[in-house]
């Protein structure tokens, strides 16, 4: 689905990201909106979301790094509120777009940045999860947008590696106490 057309504001922010994080070092992979868009089907968002693996020691003057590509904290304590919630909240100075950079720490974070996939948007290329891991992610998070985007996932991408997608959803639902996580999931892959 690479040969879709972002917005000009989008591909702006996208590429600015990119630059940073690959002359960072930073392995790193785009999930949530723009993933779906890119390996399913284009659906409005407001925002750029990735996961990155960087040791916490590096976290300030990654972020210090960023300035220089245009990025600005949403948060006055943004490196406080990392330390807590693991999310660097940013903003695109350019374009407005809320950027949210999750500081991966689970060992399916770091496998999900180690399978990503690069996809070529024109000039820009952006590294995306594969349809099963972004599956995974939006099993875990349950909302209503999360299961439309499984669904449309399904719809695209026929040959899947379902006992992939159900051992990490049943390791999350295990971890966090909610049994209805693989539940869900399970009802969504029959339908299919």
């Amino acid at each position: 689905m690479s040969d879709l057309t972002l917005p000009a504001s989008f591909v702006g922010a996208l590429e600015a990201l990119t630059d940073w994080l690959d002359d960072e070092q930073v392995p790193y992979t785009a999930i949530g909106g723009v993933a779906v868009s890119l390996l399913a089907q284009p659906r409005a968002t407001q925002d750029i979301d990735a996961v990155v693996w960087l040791d916490e020691k590096k976290w300030e003057s990654f972020f210090i790094a960023g300035k220089a590509y245009g990025f600005e904290p949403r948060l006055s304590d943004v490196i406080d509120f990392a330390a807590k919630a693991r999310v660097l909240l940013l903003r695109h100075q350019i374009s407005g777009i809320s950027i949210d950079i999750s500081l991966g720490a689970l060992p399916f974070e770091r496998e999900m940045i180690e399978r990503a996939v690069t996809l070529e948007i024109g000039a820009l290329k952006l590294k995306v999860p594969t349809p099963e891991d972004l599956i995974i992610t939006k099993a875990v998070a349950q909302r209503p947008k999360d299961i439309a985007d499984i669904e449309a996932i399904l719809n695209i991408h026929q040959h899947l590696d379902l006992l992939h997608i159900r051992r990490w959803t049943k390791e999350f639902a295990d971890a966090l106490e909610a049994p209805e996580l693989l539940e869900n999931l399970e009802r969504i892959l029959r339908m299919r």
